[in-house]
Order: C-alpha cells, then structure tokens, then sequence
C-alpha cells in the first residue's frame, strides 16, 4: 500500500521536484490549492505525510491543525521555508522536518529519504493482529493482579476484555506468551483507552528492544497488513556517552523521534533505543538512551571502554525509527544524569548549528572519559 502526503504548494518548480522525489519513493500526493481545502481534507482522512508550503499564508494553520487532528496527529509534517528562517521558530508550528529553499532533488531526496522511513514506522505500530491471547496484568501499586484476555495486539499495544468490575487503571507490567513461540512477553504498560462494556486498550511503556523484535517478527508472519520497512539506516558515531550520543547522518530524524542503535565494534554489539533530542538538518543528531537498566548500562560501559582501548577502530553504526513520540515537538521531559555532560547539551539552551558542534567539540576535550569521539570521528 502506498503512502499518501497531503501537499498545500502552489510553487509550479517546487511541485516539479515534489513529484519527482516522492514518486521515486512510492509516496502518492494529494494536492490543495489552498489552506483551506487542505484543513477540510485534514479532518476526513489519513494521511502519512503533510507538506506544507510556508510562502502560503496558511500554511502555519494546516501544521498546527495537523497535530490537533485525531486521525492526522501522527502524520509526518514537513515545512518549506527560506532559508533564513530558524530551525525552532520551524518546529513551533508543529513541523518535524524542514526543507530550505532553494528546493532541489538532491536536498528533497535527503529530507524525505528519513521521512518515508519515520511514516512507515508510524503506520507499522498501527499495524493490528486480532488475537485472544491469555495474559496476566501485575498492578505495579498496591492493586491485586488481574486476568484478561486480548482482543487485538499490535506493536504499541493491544485491547483486552475482562470482567466488568476490573478497570485496569494506574501502571502495570503485562505478561503473556506469543502465540506459536516460547518468547514470553513482560512489558510495562498504562491505561490508553475505556471502551464500553469490559473492553479497554493498553499502551506499551518502554519496551525492550529484545521485545520489540520479537513482537514485530510476529505481527509481520500474523497480519495481512504488514509490509517490509526499509532498511537501517548507516551513520557514524561522533560522540557517545553512557547517556546519549551524537550521530553524523545526512538525513537526521526529527526531535522526538524514537529510534533503535545497533553498534558494533571490535565483536562488541550493542542495541539501544533512545530519543532524538537535537536535530542539524543535513549534519546529524543527538540521542539520548532511553533504558536504564543495569544490563543496558553495562553493555554501554564496556562498549565505551573498547572504543577507549582501541582508538584506531571505527564503529559501525545503523540506525532505524521507531515512530514520534507521544509529546510537544521539541518537549524534553525527561530527567537525566547531571553529571553526563552530552546531555547537558542536549538539553541545555538552544544553540545555532556552528555553536553547537563548537561547544561539541570543547566538551570532547574536556571530558574524554565521556566520549567516543577520538574512536569513531
């Protein structure tokens, strides 16, 4: 099935390059003279991908209502903007990528090579297997555990029946056994829906990256809706901490991004998931590791120290989206470690791309102990 962008552009050469770039990619255009029609469409059907024009002068609007849009809030959005326009000014209004002017294919096949990637993955978690799968909840309070039987599962969660006088609020861990496999499930989860009846949804917090390959290897053999994603994608690490790291990749995923690691080096392989936090249109971006587990960490630090040992040794690195994460663009929530000086970047002021790498790579120098950089730059 292909995907479909809702594109408001009345430039004829933009639209040119639009058509061209996007059909090489097997992404379909709906096009909308005007802010208007393009904020009617918005309510009434789904859409992967939203383009935006911002010489329109309602261009602003349609990005804002995209993320207000029940069916659309997910929707990847992409905003073309002169280049003297700044990167938060462009997120503000609810944008994840930005294409500068002037809009060539070679600058158009970069920004919407990450985005396609980032749109199937969002369409994948939505992906839904019907499945009465006997499972578990243990209350992570005070409340007694409860059984349950689900209705459908998919890789961000899954509906569930059970007795009418068992609401499943507050958080939980799930435990259930794959149909077909012997790959027992344990995964956090919290309320995200009430139905009628008996019937309730349950998101997934924070799984693990083991779970998730399991669980999407199962969808993909148990849903007639699954479809290939694209390969991972190659960069190269520039700084890693044992908190984040900073990728170099000329088609960066946006702030708020959930993406997958795979590293190796030296036989060493870790898998991480983490949070884009800074992203450089066209240079990299920077990562913050979303697991805290003490066998995380560990990997982590032996990584790091191998990387240390062997300074000469390049890593490889690949990289995958996982979806957007359910938050603000450009909202960092989080707390994080103090002491780890990447993420003080991360999540300090703002800063202009020069400026950042700048102070990049005085930190480097300040804090070898923390980064990788002299291994993999």
């Amino acid at each position: 099935m292909s995907l479909k962008a809702l594109v408001l552009c009345s430039d004829e050469k933009v639209v040119r390059v639009l058509r061209r770039t996007l059909g090489d990619l097997d992404i379909a255009m709906e096009m909308c003279a005007d802010s208007d029609a393009a904020l009617r469409r918005l309510t009434r059907q789904r859409y992967e991908g939203i383009i935006a024009d911002c010489a329109d002068d309602g261009a602003t609007e349609v990005l804002r209502s995209a993320r207000s849009a029940p069916c659309n809030k997910q929707a990847v959005a992409v905003a073309i903007v002169e280049p003297i326009v700044g990167l938060k000014a462009v997120f503000d209004i609810g944008a994840h990528f930005v294409l500068y002017r002037p809009v060539t294919t070679e600058r158009a096949r970069s920004s919407f090579r990450a985005a396609r990637a980032l749109m199937k993955s969002e369409r994948r978690r939505n992906v839904r297997a019907a499945v009465q799968i006997s499972i578990v909840m243990r209350n992570l309070g005070t409340g007694p555990n409860l059984k349950a039987t689900t209705v459908d599962l998919s890789e961000g969660g899954m509906a569930v029946t059970m007795p009418n006088k068992n609401r499943p609020s507050g958080k939980w861990r799930i435990a259930f056994t794959l149909p077909g496999t012997a790959f027992e499930m344990d995964i956090p989860a919290e309320l995200a829906w009430e139905g009628n009846k008996a019937q309730a949804g349950l998101r997934f917090q924070e799984i693990s990256p083991e779970a998730t390959q399991q669980l999407r290897a199962w969808l993909k053999q148990n849903s007639s809706d699954a479809e290939p994603d694209d390969p991972p994608i190659h960069c190269q690490l520039s700084d890693l901490s044992l908190g984040g790291c900073y990728l170099q990749i000329s088609s960066p995923f946006p702030v708020s991004s959930r993406v997958t690691l795979s590293m190796r080096a030296g036989g060493v392989e870790v898998r991480a998931q983490g949070l884009v936090r800074v992203m450089h249109p066209e240079k990299g971006m920077g990562v913050e590791f979303t697991q805290s587990t003490p066998e995380h960490r560990s990997a982590l630090e032996r990584f790091v120290a191998m990387l240390h040992e062997n300074g000469s040794l390049l890593p490889e690195l690949l990289v995958e989206p996982e979806g957007l994460e359910n938050e603000p663009i450009g909202a960092k929530r989080r707390a994080y470690d103090q002491e780890d000086p990447l993420l003080q970047l991360f999540y300090g002021e703002p800063l202009a791309v020069e400026a950042f790498h700048e102070a990049l790579s005085r930190q480097r120098a300040s804090h070898p102990a923390n980064s990788a950089a002299g291994a993999s730059a």
